[in-house]
């Protein structure tokens, strides 16, 4: 089967598996008692490293491609409150979970929303304290999502200062008609400058986001946008499916269907990107992500040491994950916990001494097992099957390995290098809650 005719028989709705189960089969949440329990074991009395996120939602303009949680607004005025809430949120598990501040913090990531809509005053007021009252391990990582359209100097050198090496620019695509389609004009001189300051200050490690499947995205757009990236060579690129989700965010109306490249146009988009960026010297990281074959993420994946979490691949694995600010989610080795999405809820619950749960889900014995079989898929390629997995393998996998985008040798399954851009669709064999309950309406993206 050519690569056009794999490309529309497997291009359907799949999660992208940033979790497992994924959010839309969460089931009970955690109560705040066994919410604090788990991440107390999951800290194991200060032994065990763990990460922070901290969420940011406001942005000053809509970018109608995104389907993250923002408030749009110009209203600098709303930082000083938000960085406070922050603050107080972050007290309030110090004090129920001691462990924090005993225990190696391995990452703290920012992002949005848009991180430096923050002045480096508000950045600075919001992490020293944080920063000041944790141990951080060894090999800290601290990094930020920016708009180099809101971003300067002043604030990298803060974020710097504060132990801050990696940053992730928000570039999407070059085409200047494609940007004002996508409500975000960014020049290419503003993202060198960037790049540049970024660099000079010290910043190890850059990362350019890059989206295809956009409106009016075409290969000769496609080969700009990949010209212009490699100018810069950005140490990371995320390379993302454009994930048409109105039903979630319906600023994506805005589209006309017409308008966006679909099935094998939009997929040679991407297949053009990952030759050039092969060619280049860069090394194809897990599903979506590449980097320069010295980078820390290229590294992990050949060690065996790449992971993966809501904050996408790391090099580094920690126990438990606490997520800060409205809409952030959390994991521990038992449960997962999201907050409050809506900022007034949330703002209500801080000031009244209370997590701001949202949802989330305990995890059961089947859960934990079928989330460590994904995560190995999507960070090697390959995974170990149980007993009865073996069984349902051959006649559930049929069609794939008849397409060859797998092998199956014994309990262990291997994607070939043909199967990598199937990654979601070889995953849904270990999804028992998608199995078991398959969605009666539209809940997932396109799967490439």
């Amino acid at each position: 089967m050519n690569d056009s005719a794999l490309f529309a028989k497997y291009d359907v709705p799949a999660p992208r598996y940033t979790s497992y189960p994924t959010v839309p089969y969460w089931g009970v949440a955690p109560t705040q008692d066994q919410w604090i329990s788990h991440l107390r074991q999951g800290l194991d009395s200060g032994r065990n490293k763990w990460s922070m996120y901290i969420h940011i939602p406001f942005c000053e303009s809509l970018c109608t491609f995104c389907g993250c949680n923002t408030i749009i607004t110009k209203d600098h005025k709303k930082e000083d409150p938000y960085l406070k809430l922050i603050l107080k949120e972050w007290e309030l598990y110090r004090q129920l979970v001691p462990e924090f501040t005993k225990s190696q913090l391995q990452g703290l990531h920012l992002g949005g929303g848009t991180p430096t809509f923050l002045s480096a005053d508000h950045l600075g007021q919001m992490l020293s304290p944080i920063l000041e009252q944790t141990h951080r391990g060894e090999h800290f990582e601290g990094s930020i999502e920016v708009d180099p359209r809101r971003t300067n100097r002043e604030q990298l050198q803060l974020l710097y200062k504060l132990g801050f090496r990696r940053i992730s620019l928000g570039v999407q695509d070059f085409n200047p008609e494609i940007q004002r389609l996508v409500n975000r004009l960014q020049s290419f001189e503003e993202t060198e400058s960037i790049t540049r300051q970024a660099r000079e200050i010290g910043f190890d490690s850059v990362n350019f986001d890059l989206i295809y499947g956009l409106a009016k995205q075409t290969r000769a757009t496609m080969e700009h946008t990949i010209a212009q990236t490699k100018k810069l060579r950005p140490n990371r690129i995320a390379l993302y499916s454009f994930a048409l989700v109105p039903w979630i965010k319906p600023a994506q109306r805005l589209f006309k269907d017409e308008d966006l490249p679909t099935g094998k146009d939009k997929r040679d988009l991407y297949e053009y990107a990952r030759t050039e960026l092969l060619n280049f010297g860069y090394v194809e990281v897990g599903m979506d992500h590449f980097a320069l074959k010295d980078e820390a993420l290229a590294v992990a994946m050949t060690d065996h040491k790449l992971h993966r979490n809501f904050m996408g691949y790391t090099d580094q694995k920690s126990q438990v994950m606490l997520g800060l600010g409205v809409s952030s989610i959390s994991e521990s080795p038992q449960s997962f916990h999201q907050n409050e999405k809506i900022l007034p809820k949330y703002e209500e619950l801080i000031n009244s001494g209370v997590i701001p749960t949202a949802r989330g889900h305990i995890l059961t014995e089947e859960d934990v097992s079928r989330r460590e079989q994904i995560l190995s898929l999507m960070t090697s390629y390959q995974v170990k099957m149980n007993p009865e997995q073996v069984k349902q393998a051959p006649e559930f996998l049929r069609e794939m390995i008849a397409d060859q985008l797998l092998a199956i040798h014994g309990d262990l399954i291997q994607v070939s290098e043909k199967g990598k851009p199937f990654l979601r669709n070889i995953c849904i064999f270990f999804d028992e809650h998608l199995k078991r309950n398959k969605p009666q309406t539209k809940i997932f993206s396109q799967s490439l």
